[in-house]
């Protein structure tokens, strides 16, 4: 006859396995300046709780890792200089990203949810056989991620079991962190040879502009279809150059090559969130919704009155845009 053994050091406590959180924020920079969006990766990254390091990767990348030792919440930053991250290519960054997960255990991998996070954490996760949790808006607990889902209209709750959680971030739904009292701590990154040996980085061209970028303007002018032509367009810019805002357009417009495509707004552009947001001619898609619909004050122009856009508007217009902009120009 055997009795039940009810001592308690029969079966190992599970909180004396549980492991320590800690987060690993892959920073997105330009080799002179840290990208916004790094910085609400890393109020995200507060909120899973447990040490928040930064990894920076790059070629002369000293005054970045310093702008990243100073954000608030951040312990440690992480520095890989060298030439085989000329680019930022996601072929040498995820070897990178993989040593230095496979050296400091880290329980979550985080980047924000722009092109650059979007190329480099699914590599990761599939070589963690892992899957990630992509463009989330809240953090409800260390394992448990909110996101949208079929371009915004509905919202998921996803809870990962996975030892290691992968996440972008939707910089809109995080507040950047601020500047701490002290800088972080700055050491070197694991070294390696992490070149790429099939991907190779030759130029890129920026477009350059004195207007404020779109994912960082707090005014943001947007056309769409209804503007008619690329010509048509000045009328945005000269009204955005008067209130010192970005221009953005709809997916609509680009296709119909009025613009170029880094002003796209929406579900397969960029998203944003400013204080004020002007749609003129723009139907409101739901694809373009999902882009810009959690801006503070939302003004839409269109002659349909039965447009989708005036639903999500705070202030609704409904006239000729091409007698209305002109005379709110004339004003301004």
């Amino acid at each position: 006859m055997f009795a039940r053994c009810s001592s308690s050091l029969a079966r190992p406590s599970v909180q004396g396995f549980r492991r320590f959180q800690s987060t690993l924020v892959v920073a997105e920079h330009n080799n002179e300046t840290l990208n916004p969006i790094t910085a609400n990766a890393v109020t995200a990254a507060k909120k899973l709780g447990g040490d928040v390091t930064v990894l920076v990767a790059g070629t002369k990348v000293g005054p970045v890792s310093e702008a990243a030792a100073k954000l608030d919440g951040v312990k440690k930053v992480l520095v890989a200089e060298g030439d085989a991250y000329k680019g930022l290519l996601a072929e040498s960054l995820t070897p990178l990203v993989l040593a230095t997960q496979e050296q400091f255990k880290f329980t979550h991998i985080v980047a924000g949810a722009t092109a650059f996070g979007k190329a480099v954490l699914p590599r990761i996760a599939a070589k963690l056989d892992v899957s990630p949790v992509s463009d989330i808006i809240g953090v409800q607990s260390a394992d448990t991620f909110v996101r949208t889902i079929y371009a915004g209209n509905a919202i998921q709750t996803v809870k990962s079991k996975d030892p290691v959680k992968v996440i972008t971030v939707r910089g809109t739904n995080f507040e950047p962190t601020g500047a701490a009292g002290s800088a972080a701590a700055i050491e070197q990154a694991p070294a390696g040879d992490f070149a790429s040996k099939t991907t190779e980085f030759i130029s890129q061209e920026l477009t350059k502009s004195d207007r404020p970028s779109l994912t960082a303007a707090k005014i943001i002018v947007s056309g769409g279809r209804g503007m008619k032509s690329g010509d048509n367009f000045k009328m945005l810019y000269d009204l955005a150059d008067k209130w010192g805002a970005a221009v953005g357009a709809s997916r609509a417009a680009v296709d119909a090559g009025y613009v170029p495509n880094d002003l796209q707004i929406g579900q397969t552009g960029k998203i944003v969130a400013p204080e004020l947001y002007v749609a003129i001619g723009i139907s409101g898609a739901i694809q373009h919704l999902a882009g810009m619909k959690d801006s503070k004050t939302i003004v839409a122009i269109n002659k349909d009155p039965e447009a989708p856009i005036f639903q999500v508007a705070d202030y609704g217009l409904v006239a000729d845009l091409f007698k209305v902009v002109p005379e709110i120009n004339e004003k301004c």
